[in-house]
């Protein structure tokens, strides 16, 4: 099954006010054909009325939303969903609990290929073929008579999946997709949509709260808070430089400590690190966990170790009263109450001015 061909997606100075008052305060964001976004905010920032808004289920009150060249939303205009050749996934998949899951796939079918569902043996044989590709692609062919009651979490999400490829949408829209699997599986059935999604040459915009999955999901990441997005960019330009210390500690964990500016490096708790512009004077420093070096010696004592397999987060008490953590890959090398010495070893990193508004340049 191919799509229609995917589109771009385009959104300018995006407003919309519900009953509680403003909800998005003038989003700005793109993807390009073909891409995945990963919309990542906190819950309550905008990100699922925007989904809202792109799908044509709320209308926006000022802006302009573009799919492929054609505006969908503006001022008076107002597209309507069926129109948009936009596919919609819900947070809570949606499926018709009395239908068969080839019926379920089968109401995602354009009215037209619906029909031929119940009228004509040659039509209803092409849609039940269509029906039965779709199945097949998201790996569920098996389990066209089953009803959804009777699937497994991650069965009954490859159903909404195919349920909402079935018209060959250009642009996919995936609200909280896996919040509802456990995590063994949310990391599997997540890499086998994406993987779908880059074959199909389908441009899917997934909204989520998780910062992990954003950055396993999208080709860029456009993060949001109080209505407007405050960044977009790739996920390792993101975590690597982040608008401000609010989204240094969103994306990741952040240590952001006091540091005073001297050409191109900071003077901080931890000791010297490295800046990669010249700056001079009060600045706060982004120090991530990875980053953070301890070694036998004083300064600072052990007050947690948590060991997770694959690496271990150790919480450092420095003497002259800042907590520091450090991440390391391995076994712990410290336990609780150990003194130890406390040091910068990661490349240059990015200051903001001393207030917290605004990266250093």
């Amino acid at each position: 099954m191919a799509s229609t061909g995917a589109q771009g997606i385009r959104v300018r100075s995006c407003r919309v006010a519900l009953a509680g008052g403003p909800v998005l305060l003038g989003v700005d964001f793109e993807a390009s054909p073909g891409a995945q976004l990963a919309l990542l905010g906190p819950s309550g920032c905008g990100k699922t009325t925007l989904l809202r808004a792109l799908a044509g289920l709320q209308r926006i009150d000022e802006g302009e939303i573009r799919i492929g060249d054609r505006v969908v939303a503006g001022p008076g205009i107002h597209i309507a969903p069926e129109h948009r050749s936009v596919g919609l996934v819900f947070q809570d998949w949606a499926l018709f609990p009395h239908l068969s899951v080839a019926a379920n796939v089968a109401y995602g079918l354009t009215r037209e290929q619906r029909g031929g569902w119940a009228l004509g043996r040659r039509r209803q044989g092409i849609a039940r073929a269509q029906v039965g590709e779709l199945l097949e692609m998201v790996g569920i062919g098996e389990l066209a008579d089953r009803l959804p009651g009777s699937l497994s979490g991650g069965q009954q999400q490859r159903v909404a999946l195919a349920r909402a490829l079935a018209p060959r949408p250009s642009v996919l829209l995936l609200d909280e997709p896996f919040s509802s699997l456990d995590t063994n599986l949310r990391a599997d059935v997540r890499t086998e949509v994406a993987g779908l999604l880059r074959e199909l040459e389908i441009t899917a915009v997934f909204v989520t709260h998780d910062q992990d999955e954003a950055f396993v999901l999208g080709d860029e990441v456009a993060v949001m808070r109080d209505g407007v997005v405050v960044q977009q960019d790739r996920p390792a330009e993101l975590y690597a430089h982040p608008a401000d210390p609010w989204l240094a500690g969103f994306v990741g964990d952040a240590e952001i400590l006091e540091g005073d500016g001297h050409g191109d490096c900071a003077s901080t708790a931890i000791g010297r690190v490295p800046l990669e512009t010249h700056a001079s004077g009060p600045l706060d420093v982004l120090i991530r966990p990875e980053e953070v070096l301890v070694e036998s010696g004083a300064g600072a004592t052990v007050v947690s170790v948590e060991f997770h397999g694959h690496d271990a987060v150790t919480t450092l008490a420095l003497d002259e009263g800042s907590v520091v953590r450090s991440r390391s890959t391995g076994a712990p090398r410290f336990l609780v109450g150990d003194t130890v010495t406390v040091s910068h070893s990661g490349a240059a990193s990015i200051a903001f001015s001393a207030n917290g508004s605004s990266r250093e340049v």
